[in-house]
């Protein structure tokens, strides 16, 4: 039977533990996010941000823009929280409307108050392993790998994207637990069953199937796709009810522990530790 890595749970307990520490400050951090245009995924997305940040203790500070704000508008908002002593951390809700060019926008936000850890000078830092941020995305796949309690140095990871903002980042914090890492744009199944670890970030509704997947393995699936009025992962859950494999549920898995980290982030901005 699959064992699921239950992330809404583990989020929780993260949440928790940061309300705990934000409890103890002598001021109240504050998140500015940026949100540009009337795409309803992303309005979803920050308002579960701004729920839980109100339930931990962070104030958030939003700029609503509408979808034919120029460039020079979103980035005169992102210098306004730049500039702005009282904001610690900076969120601009991705993806941006067509035509923004979304890193000109996060080449824009104050490294030391990017909430998401995109900005190239805080990727660097990955490498080198001095970040404060990390991407809450990455820093939560790798939070949810380690409830398997899985030793994963030398161990093999695929991670099937089409971005590299998401690649990149996930593939140095694996690298340097000592996992050998593979990155591809669609599944390959020969390759997939020599993985430990699966991790894809597809959006293509339950394209990873039980015949790709050797037992034993740690399936994060990233992908949500919504497929008549249900929410869908990348990975087709019901070829694994009866498999030995891990798998993060959708909804329920890597969501939560995205948000949790993100609010983490911006405690450790706030308090630079």
């Amino acid at each position: 039977m699959a064992t699921l890595l239950n992330g809404r749970a583990l989020a929780e307990q993260l949440l928790q533990e940061l309300k705990l520490k934000i409890s103890t400050l002598d001021f109240t951090p504050c998140l500015g996010v940026i949100l540009v245009g009337d795409d309803p995924a992303s309005h979803l997305y920050v308002s579960l941000k701004e729920k839980a940040a109100a339930e931990v203790g962070i104030s958030v500070n939003k700029i609503l823009l509408p979808a034919t704000a120029s460039l020079t508008q979103v980035t005169d908002a992102v210098e306004t929280f730049n500039k702005n002593p009282k904001v610690q951390g900076i969120l601009v809700q991705l993806p941006l409307p067509a035509p923004l060019p979304e890193q000109t926008v996060i080449n824009s936000i104050d490294p030391d108050k990017d909430a998401d850890g995109f900005h190239p000078l805080n990727l660097k830092k990955l490498t080198s392993e001095k970040a404060l941020i990390i991407p809450g995305l990455s820093e939560g796949i790798i939070k949810l790998i380690d409830l398997t309690g899985w030793e994963i140095s030398h161990k093999t990871a695929v991670i099937l994207a089409n971005s590299q903002e998401f690649t990149q980042p996930l593939s140095w914090l694996l690298s340097r637990r000592g996992v050998i890492v593979k990155t591809n744009h669609q599944p390959e199944t020969a390759e997939l069953l020599k993985a430990d670890i699966i991790i894809v970030a597809l959006g293509q509704p339950e394209i990873i199937t039980g015949q790709m997947v050797k037992d034993g393995t740690i399936l994060i699936d990233v992908g949500t796709t919504k497929v008549n009025d249900q929410i869908k992962g990348d990975v087709k859950a019901a070829d694994f009810i009866n498999r030995s494999v891990y798998l993060t549920p959708v909804p329920g898995g890597v969501g939560p522990m995205t948000v949790a980290m993100l609010l983490w982030n911006v405690y450790r901005l706030a308090t630079d530790k």
